[in-house]
């Protein structure tokens, strides 16, 4: 056992910490770097000590402190979550503002794919029918007319990719005019205004609501006003309608109307300017920083470079990094946007009287991340190199291209809830403990940060990452090889595994605002 090569990554000079990259991890007795010996069995992605610590000193990975030693750990130990104290959060105060802007990346041009192009300007990856719903007392109804609208229309319009019912949790039994009722509203409104959905918008109420559908649509000073016809919008309690299959035939009547407008789009060779990509991480381990994430973020600088859209999210996978974007932000008012959504978040929590510290979750610690600290700098890398030129509260519509960032929750499907909001039209997931998560709405594109996982879910991860780690592909190639894959997924030509299966997530709204 003792003559087993390891393999591992220490990422900065300074890091006094490797991570072990061997299928299985690492026996007692190993021989490291033919300088010391393994104290104990060190899981696969878990951290090896590089030096001895005493109690309280620095940990370093990525080249920054990740937390304190709060035991003595010998040369060669294992360092579990159990042994790491958490730093104190980086002063929202204190961090700089647009002082390292990163000069803009040489730009590329003659990349396309085939999206469809819509009468706002956008263009979408998918042609969908969505049809909003103003509360949820109405989703078993309109699941109801999806599934007819899926057996008995959609064979009828063969340039339409499907139905997407968007279902909810809101709308009534709520503090309607609360301050924070602004961030489900305001998602709710963009969701119909994603670009898959063709600007086809149709809702469908209740009659009793809180969220009435002509609130829903009505602009505000951060979302414009949906214009719909009259026969859009559905009310189940009109006198109208006797009985349930009233109601049935009426929804029906109105999603034809709209499907044969649909069925009239096709796919054209559009620029990449015009995609809209977020980037999301979700069962992270100690790769994820690694190996996905970082070719993600070359490949979110290959977009940059096209002029597309790209975001990237997660407010408490951010927090503790944040030192780190406050200066690529294009500007200073970017930048105290960015501060502003890290404050909003911490009073947020506070209010729960909890704090970041909820973040990582137990499957994140058996990979082998310690702490939020160390998940936020490894998370952050989705980011790449551009600059920041904009900051999104939830469920906000961008205003300029570029690298942005949305705030949302770090939960998978709240947050990929919310950048649908946003107006992404594919999605790239990096993932280290695997999830079959999925959105009916956008593409959602796989990243496996460990060949361990590509080989196990073979048929739910589009791309393997884990060639990073064992040195068959560098991040420059991978970026390279995500670059190309969203392009093909964004034109149709390739099917991510969750599409493929049909394995879509229910939407979760993010609804601070207070439930009565």
């Amino acid at each position: 056992m003792k003559n087993v090569l390891p393999r591992y990554i220490k990422v900065h000079p300074e890091d006094n910490v490797a991570i072990v990259v061997n299928d299985g991890g690492l026996p007692q007795g190993t021989l490291f770097n033919n300088d010391f010996a393994l104290q104990e069995d060190i899981p696969e992605g878990h951290k090896v000590a590089l030096a001895p610590f005493a109690p309280g000193e620095p940990i370093v990975r990525y080249g920054e402190v990740i937390g304190f030693a709060n035991a003595s750990i010998p040369k060669g130990g294992w360092i579990n979550e159990f042994l790491v104290d958490i730093p104190e959060a980086p002063p929202l105060d204190d961090i700089p503002l647009a002082t390292k802007v990163p000069e803009p990346l040489p730009p590329l041009s003659d990349y396309t794919f085939k999206g469809y192009r819509n009468p706002d300007g956008s263009v979408g990856t998918k042609n969908l029918l969505g049809i909003t719903t103003s509360v949820h007392c109405v989703a078993g109804v309109v699941d109801y007319v999806v599934n007819l609208i899926k057996q008995d229309l959609l064979p009828k319009y063969p340039n339409v990719d499907g139905v997407v019912a968007l279902n909810h949790l809101y709308g009534c039994g709520v503090a309607i005019n609360a301050p924070a009722s602004v961030v489900p509203i305001r998602t709710i409104h963009n969701l119909a205004l994603n670009p898959n959905f063709g600007g086809e918008v149709m809702v469908v109420g209740l009659g009793c609501e809180k969220l009435q559908p002509e609130r829903l649509l009505q602009g505000t000073d951060d979302v414009e006003t949906i214009n719909v016809a009259p026969e859009s919008i559905i009310s189940l309690q009109s006198e109208n309608h006797i009985g349930f299959q009233s109601m049935v035939r009426s929804i029906l009547a109105t999603a034809e109307m709209h499907l044969k407008k649909l069925n009239q789009r096709q796919r054209e060779e559009c620029p990449v300017s015009a995609l809209v990509v977020g980037m999301q991480c979700g069962g992270s381990d100690a790769f994820s920083g690694v190996t996905a994430n970082p070719a993600v973020g070359y490949a979110s600088d290959l977009l940059v470079r096209c002029g597309a859209t790209v975001m990237f999210s997660e407010v408490t996978e951010v927090r503790d990094a944040v030192y780190l974007l406050g200066p690529r932000c294009i500007d200073e008012q970017v930048g105290r946007r960015l501060m502003e959504e890290m404050a909003w978040y911490d009073h947020y929590l506070s209010l729960g009287k909890t704090d970041r510290r909820e973040n990582p979750s137990p499957g994140n610690k058996k990979g082998g991340l310690a702490n939020v600290v160390e998940k936020a700098l490894g998370s952050i890398a989705k980011s790449g190199s551009s600059a920041i030129v904009e900051v999104l509260s939830p469920g906000q519509r961008p205003t300029r291209k570029g690298l942005i960032f949305a705030a949302t929750p770090a939960s998978d499907f709240v947050c990929g809830t919310q950048q649908v909001s946003s107006g992404i039209t594919v999605q790239v997931f990096t993932t280290g403990r695997g999830t079959p998560y999925g959105l009916e709405a956008v593409p959602v594109i796989k990243v496996a940060t460990r060949s361990s996982l590509a080989r196990r879910w073979h048929d739910l991860m589009d791309i393997n990452a884990g060639t990073v780690a064992t040195g068959e592909s560098s991040l420059e190639e991978m970026g390279w090889e995500i670059f190309n894959h969203i392009l093909a997924v964004a034109s149709g030509d390739k099917q991510t595994y969750s599409d493929q299966w049909g394995l879509h997530n229910a939407l979760a709204v993010f609804n601070p605002a207070p439930v009565t």
